[in-house]
């Protein structure tokens, strides 16, 4: 319990941090409002249920960042005032089991994309209530507030161990932040061949994304949506492993 509160005492000590906090919190409503001031006509004709949903499937852009820095932050040089060691040592002193640290690193990283998450929620339902009025489409739907959770927090920790393995912030950042606000390369690959529904963004998406219809969106009904959840859990099992063996047999000093 002590490595967890340190981990997480370090992130919120982090400045860019606070810059993961203002985008997860604020970037999925601008999005929402974005694509329901385009379909709003639509949207109160059909009284579509997506709306607001997909700007939080596609505004998880501050839960990347904060599961890049929680690593990648591991690994600055600090000032020589200070040493001009790496935090990564003083870390692994305090904590000498490997595993732990990065369980409680990842603990951290959980319980803060879990937060976040929901003010997300409620910044984005906010700003549908605003533009729809009361055409808005009832948005408290706990199974898919649910999925919206899972989808968030799994794709810090992909993040996280996707960092892990790199040592790297700026790789898996500039690969995720691109994939879910620029393009996707999952749904892209999707046109082209089913396999490309095993992968994490595009099977997660379906824990709260119902599009069953082409003509309102890109999401055809892949997976059930807790399948889809298990597909999502399993890559991110998957790569917490992988990085837990290349970890613990690095060299810190390296």
């Amino acid at each position: 319990m002590r490595a967890f509160n340190a981990e997480l005492s370090k992130l919120f000590s982090l400045p860019g941090i606070w810059l993961a906090f203002l985008i997860g919190a604020f970037a999925p409503a601008v999005i929402a409002a974005l694509v329901i001031t385009q379909q709003k006509a639509e949207i109160i004709a059909t009284g579509l249920s997506e709306a607001g949903y997909d700007g939080l499937g596609f505004g998880v852009q501050g839960v990347i960042i904060l599961g890049v820095l929680a690593v990648s932050s591991e690994y600055l040089t600090e000032s020589s005032e200070s040493g001009g060691g790496r935090q990564i040592t003083t870390s692994l002193t305090v904590v000498p089991s490997r595993l732990h640290f990065l369980l409680a690193k990842a603990g951290a990283v959980t319980v803060i994309s879990i937060l976040l998450c929901m003010v997300a929620m409620m910044t984005t339902a906010s700003a549908t209530q605003l533009i729809l009025g009361e055409y808005a489409p009832v948005f408290f739907e706990w199974s898919r507030l649910i999925g919206v959770v899972c989808y968030w927090t799994f794709n810090a920790l992909l993040a996280f161990g996707m960092t892990v393995l790199t040592k790297n912030g700026m790789i898996p950042l500039a690969v995720l932040i691109i994939n879910s606000s620029v393009v996707s390369f999952s749904v892209l690959l999707s046109k082209v061949t089913k396999l490309a529904f095993y992968l994490p963004d595009r099977a997660g998406l379906e824990m709260f994304m119902f599009f069953n219809d082409r003509s309102h969106g890109i999401f055809n009904k892949f997976y059930t949506p807790f399948t889809g959840g298990l597909v999502m859990f399993a890559w991110v099992v998957v790569l917490f492993i992988a990085a837990a063996i290349v970890f613990h047999r690095r060299d810190v000093a390296s």
